[in-house]
């Protein structure tokens, strides 16, 4: 299927990029750290390598996608590696119709984004790709496999059941296109290193007790799928093109043999970057590594009254001099950095310097400017392209909360219905009550895309009652949250509930949760008698009720609730 349909915003962003799909060299010494180094060594070097990188915030990444993703036949195309459908880049930052910002190794696994383990890996390029929408629903967070029988098939996407000694566990697995199964298994093998000190809450793939991170049947897949399909121009292509925005590589793309030496035939051995064809060595010539010259910092869109941080590593090898940065040109007032200097040891280390700059738009519009690097004892300079978009402050309606759908004894889906203004994503706030050791606990999870109206849970417990509300979030800014929607114990209904009321389904009967007096409730059957009639409704009033199905109604809430009682 064709989709001509284009999510329409401006597009300047994309138009003034320097260029697109534009390949760059290997910096000189980049890989030095990985010479003479094998086995845990090996790959421990490569974690601080990768990890030391610029961040992105999530709502920026079509921006970059449109250089990283791009066809080279025609880069208003974008190259979706889980559909032959044919998308168009349309300009601005937030996205094309009919597509997903997909982490190919599941932001589940991990948790996503956290107090204690950041953006870097909720947001780095290096394993998010554009991602045809349906294909990402059903690939869901499943493992990376061999189907047995398909549940689902597009042509480049496959989705069912494993086969036997894959899955780790899971049910089904995702099976990508044999044109794109060894990007994949370069994609984990780069993020098995990156995020190794990651502890994974989904061991499907991964592992908490070896320094491997994958596990061993994994390893035997992604190694014969690495070997089976060759690096293409298109990984090397966008192995270049974040090295422009993220200012790190995928050295298991420059280096095909590299996993080899990791979780392959080569495993002991030592890795020498002359033998791996490595010809950016160091000279001892005063070199900077990072950021290379032609780097953009584009931090997408900002509200007004907002700003926003990005880290740029500036890293550097033989400096025999301080280094000098500076902004200037153009909207320099817009963005800030808190030294004007670097010391030669900070550049000179193993993970460089994180120079802080920062975006705080004064007024609406395009705001672009230069970060200019010199001095240290290099020969000229380096330029990073700084630019950014203020948008007026967002207004964001309260979401309305739907019953949920497809409650099983393990899960259900969350559903709410969409809002007329533009969201960057959703937030889903859960509290979670079990009947037997009354406890309750909260967890909030953020949707990876906009235009879903939907999320599936596999968490459920029995004996535990989910209630869940919904936000917006845009820009920084936050919707209120929505009504609550209850799944009782039994899983046999989900039940709306009115803040600041909620109705708990229990055996015989139901549990009111409220904050405040909420006055009168009437009960009625489902012929519209009224069978019970509550003064002063109260928190924790328990109301007994023969089986069946009721509606209960109350003077302060205009929602009137179902509940059923087995």
């Amino acid at each position: 299927m064709i989709h001509n349909r284009l999510y329409r915003f401006v597009a300047a962003a994309v138009l003034t990029m320097a260029s697109l799909c534009a390949s760059a060299n290997i910096p000189a010494g980049y890989y030095s750290s990985l010479d003479g180094k094998s086995g845990q060594a090996l790959k421990d070097a490569i974690h601080e390598l990768a990890l030391q990188h610029t961040t992105f915030s999530y709502g920026s990444l079509w921006i970059y996608f449109a250089e990283t993703d791009c066809r080279p036949e025609d880069k208003s195309k974008v190259w979706d590696m889980y559909s032959d459908n044919t998308y168009y880049f349309s300009g601005g930052s937030r996205g094309v119709y009919g597509m997903h910002k997909e982490h190919s190794l599941p932001k589940s696994w991990w948790g996503g984004y956290d107090e204690t383990q950041g953006y870097a890996g909720y947001t780095d390029i290096n394993h998010l790709y554009p991602a045809n929408g349906e294909a990402n629903l059903e690939k869901s967070n499943f493992p990376l496999g061999e189907v047995s029988s398909a549940t689902y098939d597009n042509g480049v996407t496959k989705v069912g059941p494993p086969k036997t000694g894959q899955g780790g566990g899971c049910y089904a697995v995702f099976e990508p296109d044999d044109r794109y199964k060894g990007d994949f298994a370069r994609t984990y093998f780069y993020m098995a290193c990156a995020y190794q000190h990651y502890s994974w809450k989904y061991t499907y793939m991964m592992t908490n007790n070896s320094w491997k991170t994958l596990n061993e049947w994994s390893i035997d897949m992604l190694c014969r799928w690495a070997r089976n399909d060759a690096v293409s121009d298109k990984e090397v292509d966008r192995n270049d093109a974040v090295q422009h925005f993220q200012n790190n590589r995928n050295p298991f793309i420059d280096f095909p043999e590299l996993f080899e030496y990791i979780w392959g035939d080569k495993q002991g051995q030592v890795f020498e970057l002359s033998e791996a064809g490595d010809t950016t060595t160091y000279t001892g010539t005063p070199e900077l590594i990072a950021p290379t010259q032609g780097t953009v910092l584009d931090f997408g869109e900002v509200a007004l009254g907002k700003s926003l941080e990005y880290t740029l590593y500036v890293k550097g090898r033989g400096l025999n001099n301080p280094l000098s940065v500076q902004i200037y040109r153009y909207d320099s007032e817009m963005f800030s950095i808190p030294v004007t200097t670097i010391s030669r040891t900070a550049s000179n280390s193993a993970e460089g310097y994180p120079l802080k700059v920062t975006y705080t738009p004064t007024t609406t519009g395009e705001h672009m400017s230069r970060l200019l690097i010199s001095d240290g004892g290099l020969t000229g300079s380096v330029g990073v392209e700084l630019r950014a978009r203020c948008l007026p402050i967002p207004t964001l309606t309260r979401l309305e909360a739907l019953p949920a759908t497809g409650i099983t004894s393990t899960g259900y889906i969350a559903n709410w219905r969409a809002p007329e203004e533009d969201v960057d994503y959703y937030i889903i706030t859960r509290t979670i009550y079990n009947k037997n050791t009354g406890e309750t606990r909260t967890e909030v999870t953020t949707t990876d895309n906009s235009d879903i109206t939907s999320y599936t849970f596999d968490d459920r417990q029995p004996d535990e009652t989910h209630t869940y509300s919904v936000q917006s979030y845009r820009l920084g800014y936050i919707s209120e949250p929505s009504n609550v929607i209850t799944i009782d114990m039994s899983g046999l209904t989900g039940i709306e509930a009115e803040k600041p009321l909620q109705v708990l389904t229990m055996d015989g009967g139901i549990l009111i949760k409220c904050s405040e007096d909420v006055g009168q409730a009437r009960i009625y059957n489902l012929a519209g008698q009224e069978i019970c009639r509550i003064d002063n409704l109260k928190d924790n009033m328990v109301i007994e009720l023969p089986r069946g199905i009721y509606l209960l109604k109350t003077a302060t809430c205009r929602t009137a609730w179902k509940v059923a009682i087995r």
